[in-house]
C-alpha cells in the first residue's frame, strides 16, 4: 500500500500559519463576492448596511437587541444572549468593536465559518502532509452546500455547524494518532460547547463520540489511556444546562473535564478498575445524553411526511420544507462536492484513505450523514463537505503520486483541485440570493413598529415571525421556531371566506396565548369538536374574552408565492385527519398576450372576447374578471366585470405587478386574497392601518 503514503512535506510553523492565514482570506474574499454584487442596490440595504438573508437570523439578532437595546421585553419567545452562541457572541462584537448591530450580523458568518480552514489543516499535518490540508481547506472552505449555509448576510448557527465538528475530529485523529490524553482532553471540551454553538448538532457530536469508543475499544483496548479517555469524552456530555444557565452550563462543563483530565493523568488503577469507570461513564453518557433517542428521534423527524396520527390530526410542517424532503443523488452530490463526478472522487477518495490511514474511519458519521441527506433533506449535505474535501485531495495525491518532479506533481494536484473548486465558485457568482424583505417592506414593518405597542400581536405565516419581532418590536403567535400545531389558527385566518370567523379566532387564540404561553390550538380544540367550536366562532355564540392587546394582521405581497402552501394547513379535518379538497390556485407572471388570447404558460390560456379559460383541451366559463392596480399616488383601482354567476372560476389581473391569478370561488373570498387584493373589509372587525403594494396591515377593532 505504499502508493497509498502521503509525501512528507517539512513545513514549518511559521509556513503553517501563513497557509492557513491564505486559506482563511480566500475564504473570506470568495464571501464578499455576494456583498459586491448588491453593494449600490438600494432595495437591499437598510439603515446603512446590507441586510441579512435568512429568516431565522432575525431570531438571533432580535435577542441580541434585547441585550443591547432592551427591546422586546414583553416577547416570551425572544431567546436571551446567553442561551445562544450566536446571540452571545454578536452582542459581544456589538459592545467592544465599533460595528453596528446589522453590520456585525452581516459578516460574522462568514469570520466564523472561516476557520474551518484551521482544522483541516491540522489534520492534514497530522499525517505530514500540511499543503494536503491547504489544498482542501480552499476547496471545503468554499464547496456549495456549506457555502450557502454560511454566505455573508447567512446570519445563522449554521457558521458552527459542520466548522466546530472538524475541530472534534482533529482532536480524536490526534488523540489516536499520537495516543495523547490532552487531545481527548480538547476533544470533550468541543463536544461540551458545541450545543452552545449549535445545538441541533447534538446527534451529530455524539455519534461522532460513539464511534470514537468503538475505535479505541477495538484498535487500543491494552492501553490504559483508552479508558481514561473514554470517561472524559463520556463526561462532555453531561446536562448542566438542567440546572445552571447558559453559557455557564457548558463552562462548568468544561471545568470538569480539566478537573477530570488532571485527577486520570496522576490516577493509576488496575485495568478492571478503569474498565468498570469507563463502563459507568458511557453508561451515563448514552442515558444523560439521551442519545439513541436523540439520534433515532433526529432521523424519525426528517423522514416522516405524514399526518399526526394521534389526537387532532395536525399537518406537520416537514412536509412543506424543502431542507427536510428527499433529494436526488445529482443534487446532493453537487452541494457536497460541487459535481457528481466531484462526489465520487471524493467517496473514492476517502475509501482509499480509510484503507491508508485507520484514524479516518472517524470521520464516518459525518460522511454517513450527507449520505442521509438523500432521503432527510439538503441541511445535512453540510457535514460532509469538509470531509468530503480532504478526500478528494487525497485522492489528487495518489494520483499524482507516480510524478517525480515534485513541482510537477504539486501543480497537477493544484490543477486537479482548482478544477474542483471551478463548478462551486461558478455556483457561488450564480447564487444571487435576495435579503429577507426590502427595504420597502422593511419600512412598513418600522412604521408599524411606530403604530403599535410592543406588548401587541401581528398574526402572519411564520415564514415572516422573526423579521417582525426585529423590526416592529411586536409579538407572533407562529414564528420560525413555533410553527406546529398553531399554524392551523394562522392558515385558518388567512383563508377563511369569512372574515367574523377570522376576526374571532384571531382574538380568542392570542388572548389564549397571553394567559399559557405555549401551543394555543391544543388548548382552544381540548374537549371539543374543532369544527363545531370554528363554526360557533363565526355565528358569535361563543363570548369572546376581552381585548387586553391590539392586533393586526400583516398581508404582504410575497406571501401569493406560498398562498396555497399555507392553505395546506387549514384544509384538513382535525377530527378524522382527511384531507379537504384542493382549491383552484394558479398564477403567472409570464404570459404573452396576442390580442385575442392571452398565452398563461402550462397549457392554460385565457380567450378575451369569450370570456373562458382553456385548461389544456378544457373549456371553463369565467365567473368574474377583475382588474386591479395602483395609481401614482398609490391608491388601489379596481375594475370587476362579472360574467357567469354559475362560473367556478375567477381570473384576477394584477396590473402593477403584471401577474395573473387563476382561482376559485374559496380563494377568491378569502381574506388574504379580500383584504391584500381587493382592499375588501368588513368595517366593524378591520381597520386599515399601512397600505402598500408590498404589504397591507390591518388592525383588528375587536
Amino acid at each position: 500500500m505504499q502508493f497509498l503514503d502521503l509525501p512528507k512535506e517539512n513545513i514549518s510553523t511559521k509556513q503553517l500559519l501563513v497557509l492557513m492565514l491564505l486559506a482563511y482570506a480566500f475564504s473570506f474574499a470568495i464571501r464578499l463576492i455576494w456583498v459586491y454584487q448588491f453593494a449600490d442596490y438600494a432595495p437591499f440595504h437598510y439603515n446603512g448596511q446590507l441586510m441579512i438573508n435568512t429568516n431565522d437570523g432575525y431570531f438571533f439578532a432580535s435577542g441580541a437587541q434585547q441585550a443591547l437595546f432592551g427591546l422586546h421585553e414583553p416577547n416570551p419567545r425572544i431567546p436571551s444572549w446567553l442561551s445562544y452562541g450566536v446571540t452571545f457572541f454578536t452582542v459581544i462584537l456589538a459592545k467592544v468593536t465599533p460595528f453596528s448591530l446589522e453590520t456585525v450580523t452581516l459578516y460574522m458568518p462568514t469570520i466564523v465559518s472561516s476557520l474551518v480552514v484551521i482544522p483541516m489543516i491540522l489534520i492534514a499535518r497530522l499525517f505530514g502532509a500540511t499543503l494536503w490540508g491547504f489544498f482542501a481547506a480552499l476547496l471545503g472552505s468554499i464547496a456549495w452546500s456549506y457555502y450557502n449555509r454560511t454566505m455573508t448576510g447567512y446570519y445563522d448557527s449554521d457558521m458552527f455547524a459542520a466548522m466546530a465538528p472538524m475541530f472534534v475530529l482533529y482532536f480524536f485523529i490526534a488523540s489516536v494518532k499520537n495516543f495523547t490524553l490532552k487531545s481527548a482532553l480538547y476533544a470533550a471540551m468541543m463536544i461540551a460547547i458545541y450545543p452552545f454553538l449549535y445545538d441541533q448538532g447534538r446527534a451529530v457530536v455524539f455519534a461522532m463520540a460513539l464511534i470514537y469508543f468503538l475505535y479505541v475499544i477495538i484498535y487500543h483496548r491494552k492501553e490504559a489511556i483508552t479508558y481514561k479517555a473514554i470517561i472524559l469524552v463520556s463526561l462532555s456530555t453531561l446536562p448542566f444546562d438542567w440546572f445552571l444557565s447558559s453559557p455557564f452550563s457548558y463552562l462548568a462543563n468544561v471545568v470538569l473535564l480539566v478537573l477530570a483530565y488532571l485527577f486520570l493523568q496522576k490516577l493509576t488503577l488496575e485495568k478492571r478498575a478503569l474498565y468498570l469507570l469507563s463502563f459507568i461513564a458511557v453508561v451515563a453518557f448514552l442515558y444523560f445524553g439521551n442519545v439513541f433517542s436523540l439520534i433515532i428521534g433526529k432521523v424519525s423527524y426528517y423522514l416522516s411526511r405524514s399526518v399526526e396520527e394521534q389526537g387532532l390530526h395536525f399537518f406537520q410542517v416537514n412536509q412543506t420544507v424543502r431542507e427536510a424532503g428527499k433529494i436526488p443523488f445529482t443534487l446532493m452530490a453537487k452541494r457536497i462536492s460541487g459535481s457528481p463526478i466531484g462526489v465520487v472522487l471524493s467517496l473514492i477518495g476517502y475509501i482509499l484513505l480509510v484503507i491508508r490511514y485507520r484514524p479516518f474511519i472517524l470521520a464516518l458519521p459525518l460522511i454517513g450523514i450527507g449520505i442521509f441527506s438523500l432521503w432527510g433533506g439538503l441541511r445535512f449535505t453540510v457535514f460532509a463537505v469538509p470531509v468530503a474535501a480532504l478526500s478528494a485531495v487525497y485522492l489528487f495525491y495518489v494520483i499524482s503520486k507516480g510524478i517525480e518532479n515534485r513541482a510537477f506533481r504539486y501543480s497537477v494536484i493544484a490543477v486537479l483541485t482548482g478544477l474542483m473548486i471551478y463548478p462551486n465558485i461558478k455556483h457561488i457568482i450564480d447564487y444571487k440570493v435576495p435579503t429577507v424583505f426590502t427595504k420597502s417592506e422593511v419600512e412598513i414593518l418600522k412604521k408599524l413598529d411606530e403604530i403599535a405597542s410592543d406588548k401587541d400581536y401581528t398574526l402572519t405565516w411564520w415564514d415572516y415571525g422573526y423579521p417582525i419581532w426585529y423590526y416592529s418590536d411586536t409579538n407572533t403567535l407562529i414564528d420560525g421556531g413555533k410553527h406546529g400545531h398553531d399554524n392551523y389558527i394562522i392558515s385558518k385566518i388567512l383563508n377563511s371566506t369569512s372574515q367574523t370567523l377570522a376576526a374571532n379566532l384571531a382574538r380568542y387564540s392570542v388572548e389564549a396565548y397571553l394567559k399559557n404561553k405555549g401551543v394555543v390550538a391544543d388548548r382552544i380544540f381540548k374537549g371539543k369538536n374543532p369544527n363545531d367550536f370554528l363554526d360557533e366562532l363565526e355565528s358569535g355564540e361563543i363570548k369572546l374574552p376581552k381585548k387586553s392587546v391590539d392586533i393586526y394582521l400583516y398581508l404582504p405581497q410575497r406571501m401569493l408565492n406560498i398562498f396555497p402552501t399555507v392553505g395546506l394547513f387549514s384544509r384538513l379535518d382535525l377530527v378524522t385527519g382527511k384531507k379537504l379538497p384542493d382549491p383552484f390556485f394558479y398564477a403567472s407572471g409570464r404570459f404573452r398576450d396576442d390580442g385575442s388570447m392571452i398565452d398563461l404558460g402550462n397549457g392554460v390560456r385565457l380567450d378575451k372576447r369569450g370570456g373562458v379559460l382553456y385548461l389544456g383541451q378544457r373549456k371553463v366559463p369565467l365567473k368574474r374578471f377583475a382588474v386591479v392596480g395602483y395609481d401614482q399616488s398609490g391608491k388601489l383601482h379596481k375594475n370587476i366585470n362579472e360574467l357567469d354567476p354559475n362560473a367556478p372560476i375567477s381570473v384576477i389581473f394584477m396590473q402593477s405587478y403584471g401577474t395573473f391569478l387563476i382561482v376559485d370561488e374559496s380563494i377568491y373570498n378569502s381574506l388574504y386574497i379580500q383584504l391584500f387584493v381587493f382592499e375588501n373589509y368588513d368595517k366593524e372587525l378591520f381597520e386599515p392601518v399601512i397600505m402598500s403594494p408590498y404589504a397591507k396591515v390591518y388592525k383588528l377593532k375587536r
